[in-house]
């Protein structure tokens, strides 16, 4: 699997990231290290736990990483959870969380498929 292919597989937007990142070598760098990131982990425990502060600034900062790496589709789903706790509707927010997580499980599933065959 190629990073463009990993791409296509997490509904991102190659073209943009190398926009952003110029080279390959560092868009390869950052999207292996994208599944040490806690973001999500920590929005999902603070959500459960109904720390909706705590969520928003986990939601947040996964907002800017997906942006940053053009991981479209997760970008998405994290701004939408975003705005809910940025506006303080927590029951959206919850009612959010199981978009994110599918887009979060299949962006890491393209990101170790990608790995793997390194």
């Amino acid at each position: 699997m190629t990073i463009q292919e990993c791409y296509a597989a997490l509904e991102g937007s190659y073209e943009e990231v190398l926009g952003r990142l110029y080279s390959e070598a560092l868009v390869k760098k950052f999207v292996g290290k994208f599944l040490a990131d806690q973001s999500f982990q920590l929005l999902e425990s603070t959500l459960k736990a109904g720390d909706y502060e705590e969520a928003f600034r986990a939601a947040h900062t996964l907002k800017g990483v997906t942006q940053n790496l053009s991981f479209t589709k997760l970008y998405q789903s994290s701004n939408e959870i975003t705005e809910a706790l940025r506006t303080k509707n927590y029951d959206l927010a919850v009612q959010l969380f199981p978009k994110i997580e599918a887009d979060y499980l299949q962006t890491a599933s393209a990101i170790q498929a990608y790995q793997a065959e390194q």
